[in-house]
């Protein structure tokens, strides 16, 4: 008599493995691509970096093939690992878009069909995957795909990553912090300050004990080997009273101030002046955080009037990324010449040509040389 199969027993715990992949995508058009053409085998012009599933990435397009060998007459697409990783397994697309409005794009996928081999494996920083013949040049050049001497990329990547599921428990919700708004709220009242700045007209009140754990220039002024702990009053200079202020409210709250206020309360000032300041004060005392915050709005806020004075200010306060971003700016020749035009009558009273035919980096080079004469 067979025996009867038994059930097992319900699980006491369980879980569950899932793999999936983080997508994200990226669009590149190449501006002048009959330019680009002709710069020989292997040479390629690249997208920004971009960021997808916690990596680094960017497209590379070789106008003349990546290898002369076996594709000199097709234009090649890849897609690069830009940041340190090992085995970084990732599914790919490469789409050239089709410019007529039709949506006959020219598509190149791993995703919506099986893999045999699995996802692709990325070793190490600046591993590739693409297609060497990934469009034959001569039918490029007639086709949709190309209009006004651009082409349009659109790169999507997804990257593999896996988790482990596991029952939940019943959720309690956490109220968000208000740690930030307490502090606020301590200084505001000015409950158990013990120290007074005096900045131009206006008096500041703090608290030195927090001043120092956040600012290691407060933390010596205090409490360090030749640090005054019984101060009680400090004079501040070259600081205006509005951004000291805005200042001391970012280390009670860790957040950037209205800018917007700010510059209300100040007769004649942009918020990008009030930002450029806040910075200046930051550098100063050591507030990293808050440089930083302010590098990336003057980055958001760059226009051809600020961008000369922006540059002086990252260069004075060694702020490269600022630098960079400030440079990169000037060298579009849109914005180079407005930049320039106060430039431009007096040296055509000297009789000096402009450098029409310049490469990208001597653009940039010359355009910095250009804004270091305005200082």
């Amino acid at each position: 008599m067979a025996i009867p199969p038994q059930t097992p027993p319900p699980p006491t715990s369980w879980s569950r493995s899932v793999t999936e992949a983080v997508r994200g995508s990226h669009q590149f058009t190449v501006k002048g691509f009959s330019l680009a053409k002709g710069m020989g085998p292997g040479r390629f012009v690249t997208s920004d970096i971009f960021a997808v599933g916690g990596y680094h990435w960017a497209v590379y397009f070789y106008p003349d093939g990546k290898n002369p060998e076996d594709n000199a007459n097709y234009v090649s697409v890849f897609v690069a690992l830009a940041s340190d990783g090992a085995d970084v397994r990732a599914l790919f697309e490469l789409t050239l878009l089709d410019q007529s409005g039709r949506a006959r794009h020219k598509v190149h996928s791993h995703f919506d069909r099986a893999l045999q081999a699995g996802p692709y494996t990325l070793k190490y920083r600046g591993s590739m995957w693409g297609y060497k013949r990934f469009y034959r040049r001569s039918l490029l050049e007639t086709s949709d795909f190309l209009k006004n001497d651009c082409l349009v990329l659109n790169c999507t990547v997804g990257v593999v990553k896996n988790r482990i599921e596991t029952p939940k428990n019943a959720q309690v919700h956490f109220p968000l912090s208000d740690m930030g708004r307490c502090f606020k709220e301590l200084l505001s009242l000015g409950i158990g300050c013990d120290i007074t700045f005096e900045v131009g007209d206006e008096k500041v009140r703090a608290h030195k004990w927090i001043l120092a754990a956040r600012s290691p220039v407060f933390k010596a002024q205090f409490f360090g080997p030749i640090g005054k702990p019984d101060l009680h009053r400090v004079v501040v200079e070259d600081v205006e009273p509005v951004v000291f202020k805005a200042m001391v409210n970012f280390i009670y709250a860790d957040e950037l101030p209205s800018i917007h206020e700010l510059a209300g309360s100040v007769s004649m000032w942009t918020s990008t002046v009030v930002v450029q300041h806040l910075l200046a004060a930051a550098d100063r005392y050591g507030l990293d955080r808050l440089r930083i915050l302010c590098e990336a709005k003057l980055c958001d806020e760059l226009t051809p009037e600020t961008v000369a004075t922006t540059l002086a200010l990252a260069e004075q306060h060694h702020c490269a990324e600022l630098k960079f971003a400030c440079l990169k700016f000037v060298a579009v020749r849109e914005n180079l010449g407005v930049v320039d035009d106060d430039h431009a009558s007096v040296n055509r009273k000297r009789g000096v040509c402009g450098n029409e035919g310049a490469t990208p980096v001597e653009s940039v080079e010359a355009s910095e040389r250009r804004i270091r004469r305005r200082f």
